[in-house]
């Protein structure tokens, strides 16, 4: 609008309240991310083993429908530690693949079109930027991982004898822990990855390769110099000895839970210095 005009006002209207205004971030994100057919696919793909789950502890207690179809084995099935640490065991591999797909487009795009200094010129902190989009990632991931398993959990206290859901809560509390864990790797990788490499299909495989290419370079490490350290380059291996800690099962690798601990949290902090060290109203080139 030109200057001598005189014809610009200000904005007249209610605005919104100053905590609530980063939730417009993840609201345009989500939209934008489903707007394709594939990942709406996907995701209610990811919901098919939740539902397998929830047969398989209906069945466990039902006794009058398991003589009717002969199905006495079920009886037999624990649905205990085991069961859910198979749980998220298996919803691990659908939110990264999500996540692969989710996150690297949510800040490239704004770098790529300089956009940062149009976000931080209105009233948004750079740790709310980064909230907002990181929320677009958990909030998916969320809804596969434990919010059905608490789900599950709660289905089950119905069904089981009285006193069960009070001797257990152990598990919801490692079903809660363990995928939030998760979620919070996936989403700070993904964003690390998604402000530095721009180009969205470069993203999405440097993503793999992170995870493949890791465990390949840990197992290559343990073998030559005869060490377990090697595992600190193995996000998924450091993610299961958690989960094995948190659910009582066997562990899988020889790695101790502190380490796997410090391991995650290690590569959170890298992720977050990326973000910082990127994620800037402005950009200098040399």
């Amino acid at each position: 609008m030109a200057v001598y005009k005189r014809s610009y006002k200000a904005y007249q209207g209610e605005l919104t309240r100053e905590w609530s205004r980063w939730t417009i971030i993840p609201r345009y994100g989500l939209r934008g991310a489903f707007r394709s057919k594939f990942m709406t696919a996907f995701l209610v793909a990811s919901f098919f083993f939740p539902l397998l789950c929830l047969c398989a502890i209906y069945l466990r207690y039902n006794f009058s429908l398991l003589e009717k179809i002969n199905l006495f084995g079920v009886q037999r099935l624990e649905i205990g530690g085991a069961f859910y640490w198979w749980f998220v065991k298996i919803q691990s591999f659908f939110t990264f693949l999500l996540a692969t797909f989710l996150g690297p487009p949510l800040i490239s795009k704004d770098l790529s079109n300089n956009a940062l200094p149009l976000y931080f010129c209105r009233p948004f902190s750079r740790v709310e930027y980064i909230f907002g989009k990181f929320s677009v990632i958990a909030g998916v991931l969320s809804f596969i991982t434990w919010v059905p398993g608490l789900i599950l959990f709660l289905v089950q206290s119905a069904l089981a004898e009285s006193g069960w859901m009070r001797a257990n809560l152990w598990i919801a509390w490692s079903l809660f822990a363990g995928s939030c864990v998760w979620i919070v790797i996936l989403a700070l990788l993904a964003l690390a990855l998604s402000a530095w490499v721009r180009w969205r299909v470069a993203a999405g495989a440097l993503m793999l390769g992170v995870f493949f290419l890791g465990a390949g370079f840990a197992q290559a490490i343990n073998t030559v110099l005869r060490t377990d350290r090697g595992y600190y380059f193995d996000i998924g291996s450091m993610a299961g000895r958690v989960w094995s800690g948190l659910f009582g099962t066997e562990p899988q690798i020889a790695m101790t839970q502190l380490d796997a601990w410090i391991g995650l949290a290690a590569v959170a902090v890298v992720c977050v210095l990326l973000l910082d060290r990127k994620v800037r109203a402005f950009e200098v080139v040399k």
